[in-house]
């Protein structure tokens, strides 16, 4: 992997009261890359993303965005700061805010911007990636279907302009058909746009097809890591998580 580290988790561990969600995880992502965590429920995949945003103080460990400590347990840089850093996160299930039009959910991925005009472009762009949200502009975000709702969720993160975009499960619940639309989309934000990537999944297929490396979680641990076309092919990752 690229040696220009844009995210670390370093001996991570967190906790849920007695609960161990990640224990010493060590994670890296370089820049401009899109590094996939797979595994099953329960194995620590979402708890990471939690570290990493700050959403839980970790109990040992430190996570580390461009060589500075967001989060360790000393204390962790609210998640509004991390916006202004740069960093956005599509969360599962979602989140459209049910009653209030596309348009308005999409900026509210800006609230932190005061650059208006950019705005109306970067919202014009998020358009132009998904042209169904342009069909349906003023309608209510309840409207909308599951593949439509993420579209949205991605969109709105967009117009944050984040430098890392943070994905949690963003196939779930959505037809097959706009499930490999999201995914071509996704690599024209990473290859296009250059930004860097954490893809979290349990389409582990998709997951490893998206991805240049990847981490395999197993009840808060990392099993397996390495290059993603190398754990396509890897017996443990096909007999588990591949379906062969």
């Amino acid at each position: 992997m690229s040696t220009a580290l844009h995210l670390e988790l370093s001996g991570v561990s967190l906790r849920y009261g007695e609960v161990r969600a990640l224990e010493e995880v060590n994670l890296r992502v370089p820049l401009g890359h899109v590094v996939a965590l797979i595994g099953a429920n329960g194995a620590g995949k979402s708890s990471s993303l939690r570290a990493i945003t700050g959403l839980r103080k970790v109990a040992a460990g430190e996570v580390r965005l461009n060589g500075k400590t967001i989060n360790s347990a000393a204390g962790q840089v609210p998640a509004h700061e991390l916006v202004r850093q740069g960093v956005a996160m599509v969360p599962e299930g979602r989140h459209v805010f049910p009653y209030m039009s596309i348009k308005d959910n999409l900026l509210m991925g800006a609230y932190t911007r005061t650059d208006k005009a950019e705005i109306a472009t970067d919202l014009e762009a998020v358009c132009e990636r998904f042209p169904r949200l342009k069909e349906r502009f003023h309608q209510q975000g309840s409207s909308l279907s599951g593949g439509e709702q993420q579209m949205v969720a991605i969109g709105r993160a967009l117009m944050a302009r984040p430098r890392l975009l943070l994905l949690d499960e963003p196939s779930l619940g959505i037809a097959p058909q706009v499930v490999r639309l999201i995914a071509r989309s996704l690599l024209e934000i990473n290859r296009r746009d250059g930004i860097t990537i954490v893809l979290v999944e349990q389409n582990s297929r998709m997951a490893l097809a998206l991805s240049s490396y990847a981490y395999v979680l197993e009840t808060g641990r990392v099993a397996l890591e390495g290059p993603s076309k190398d754990l396509m092919h890897n017996e443990h990752v096909k007999r588990l998580y591949l379906g062969g």
